[in-house]
């Protein structure tokens, strides 16, 4: 009854907004580089479900989905949000575009029954994961399907991001097996802070 139980790894996914087929390529880039090698990348959709963030990335942006191959203690979804929010600072900086922003990663966690977004915007729906952090369960998989929540991003309900997010569930469930559901080390938890110079 008092017995605590360690969290088995999680998948994390990252969801990257580019203004243009460069800055995506630039993101992806950066994104192995600070938090390892991805294994499983989204077909590129064009993001048109609002104009939100038009101003700041740019009018015709392009959303694609990426899984990192290591697996991860999901307390270290707070912490993985800072390092995305630098490297946008980073990649703006160093993309040269007229946008303030753009590149834009949303990293999440994959677990085989859900789809958790962190997000540095606290709500009704949202839980403090700490360090200025919050996070949402944004889908549920029941049943064999993805399912969305009331309050779940209207582009999150693309059968599109079902298919992937799938696939990537699948990878989990196998890397579980395979590793015998062991715990990461404390050791694997370290990334790189700084992004590689992007190909201009």
């Amino acid at each position: 009854m008092w017995e605590l139980k360690e969290p088995k790894p999680v998948k994390l996914v990252v969801g990257i907004l580019a203004a243009d087929e460069r800055c995506l390529a630039a993101a992806r880039e950066s994104l192995s580089f600070a938090l390892g090698r991805t294994d499983l990348a989204s077909d590129i959709w064009a993001f048109d479900q609002t104009d939100y963030y038009t101003g700041q990335i740019g009018p015709h942006i392009l959303r694609q989905f990426a899984s990192l191959e290591r697996l991860i203690d999901p307390g270290q979804l707070g912490p993985i949000k800072h390092r995305t929010n630098a490297l946008e600072q980073q990649l703006a900086a160093a993309l040269g575009t007229p946008f303030p922003r753009p590149v834009n990663l949303d990293p999440g966690i994959i677990e085989p029954s859900k789809l958790v977004l962190a997000t540095t915007k606290n709500y009704a729906h949202r839980i403090y994961i700490g360090d200025r952090m919050y996070a949402e369960v944004t889908l549920v998989f029941d049943k064999g399907q993805w399912h969305p929540l009331p309050y779940t991003y209207p582009d999150y309900h693309r059968q599109e991001y079902f298919d992937f997010f799938s696939q990537v569930r699948t990878r989990l469930v196998q890397q579980l097996r395979e590793a015998g559901d062991r715990r990461p080390e404390a050791g694997e938890a370290s990334y790189n802070l700084q992004p590689p110079a992007p190909s201009l």
